[in-house]
C-alpha cells in the first residue's frame, strides 16, 4: 500500500512556536477508527443533553476560587508572559490581521518538501517577532490565569475577560491527571452555553461539547 508524503504541522496559529514533522502518513489503525467511531457516538449523544446554564467568566473565576481555592498567577511570572504572548498573537491573528502587513496566517500545505515547511516555519517565527512589538494598546487585553494545586498535579485556567476566552490546561502524575480531566469538565458544564450559543453553535458552545464528548 503507498503511502503519502507529507508534512504535518503542528501548532500552527496557536502561538508562537510550531512544529513540523517531514515524512509518511499512514492509514489510521483500527483501533483508532474504532476510538474515533465511539467519540462520534458520544458526540452526537452529548449535543442532545447540552442545555441552557450559562456563568460569566467572573462567576466561574469566583466558583474555582470558593471550591478550589484557585490562585491568580501574578503577572510577573515568566509563564504568565509566555501564554499573554501566546494569546495575544491568537488575537491578532483572528481579530487585527491588518497588523501583520504581509506576514497574516498562511495557508498551511498539503503536501510539501521539507524546505517548504522550513520557509513557512520561518513566516511563523518571523510573525510571532512581529506581534511581539506591537504595542499592547493596539490590541487591548484583560488576561489572567488562575492555578489550582492538587497532590500530584497542577491544572492552569487562562482567561481574558475582555474577549470572552477560556481555556484550561493541566499536569501532573497519572492519578492526579484524571482527577483534573473530571474538574475540566465541571469547569466547562459549569461556565455552560446559551440558548445563542447552541442555536448558532458558537465557539463556546463546540468547546464544551468537544470537551464533554471526550472519556
Amino acid at each position: 500500500m503507498k503511502k503519502k508524503e507529507a508534512i504535518s504541522i503542528i501548532g500552527g496559529a496557536d502561538g508562537p512556536t510550531s512544529i513540523f514533522i517531514a515524512g509518511t502518513i499512514k492509514k489510521k489503525s483500527l483501533a483508532g477508527r474504532v476510538r474515533q467511531c465511539i467519540y462520534r457516538y458520544r458526540r452526537k449523544r452529548m449535543e442532545k443533553r447540552i442545555c441552557a446554564n450559562p456563568h460569566t467568566l467572573h462567576e466561574l473565576v469566583a466558583y474555582v476560587k470558593e471550591r478550589y481555592h484557585a490562585a491568580e498567577v501574578p503577572k510577573t511570572q515568566k509563564r504568565y508572559a509566555e501564554q499573554y504572548a501566546v494569546v495575544k498573537e491568537q488575537l491578532i491573528i483572528r481579530h487585527r490581521p491588518e497588523l501583520l502587513d504581509d506576514l497574516e496566517e498562511r495557508k498551511r500545505p498539503d503536501v510539501c518538501k521539507e524546505e517548504t515547511a522550513r520557509e513557512l516555519y520561518r513566516q511563523f517565527q518571523l510573525r510571532s517577532e512581529k506581534i511581539a512589538n506591537i504595542p499592547d494598546q493596539e490590541m487591548p487585553m484583560d488576561f489572567h490565569i488562575y492555578e489550582i494545586r492538587t497532590e500530584g498535579g497542577r491544572m492552569e485556567l487562562e482567561i481574558d475577560f475582555k474577549w470572552g476566552i477560556m481555556g484550561i490546561s493541566y499536569s501532573g502524575k497519572k492519578k492526579a491527571m484524571k482527577k483534573m480531566e473530571k474538574t475540566k469538565k465541571e469547569l466547562y458544564r459549569y461556565y455552560g452555553v446559551s440558548d445563542g450559543d447552541i442555536n448558532n453553535r458558537t465557539e463556546r458552545y463546540t468547546s464544551l461539547l468537544a470537551v464533554v464528548s471526550t472519556r
